[in-house]
């Protein structure tokens, strides 16, 4: 059973920056996709980034240049680099670990708001 703990979530002004992490924990798949996903209140869950096991990364137009998604494979961690953070960010974030056919894992989120 593989489980994914995030933090890192919290207040933050416009303009500001955060750093999320995802520890990923039990029987992990060699070859996975980790990823953040966000929910913002009264709407559906929404890609932000995804990173593979050999580093190749994939980001949603909305945090270009904004956001950077890494992982740490020997400790079973993603991170995401929240910049120039803004009140549209505001959203639960989500750990996201994926097999293709085989396991799709969430973590519980963790809350980022962001105020003007």
């Amino acid at each position: 059973q593989v489980q994914l703990v995030e933090s890192g979530g919290g207040l933050v002004q416009a303009g500001g920056s955060l750093r999320l992490s995802c520890v990923a924990s039990g029987m992990i798949p060699s070859i996975n996709v980790m990823g953040w996903y966000r929910q913002a209140p009264g709407k559906q869950r929404e890609l932000v980034a995804t990173v593979t096991q050999s580093g190749s990364t994939n980001y949603a137009d909305f945090v270009k240049g904004r956001f950077t998604i890494s992982r740490d494979n020997a400790k079973n961690t993603v991170y995401l680099q929240m910049n120039s953070l803004n009140p549209e960010d505001t959203a639960v974030y989500y750990c996201n670990l994926k097999v293709k056919g085989f396991l799709e894992v969430w973590g519980q989120g963790t809350l980022v708001t962001v105020s003007s």
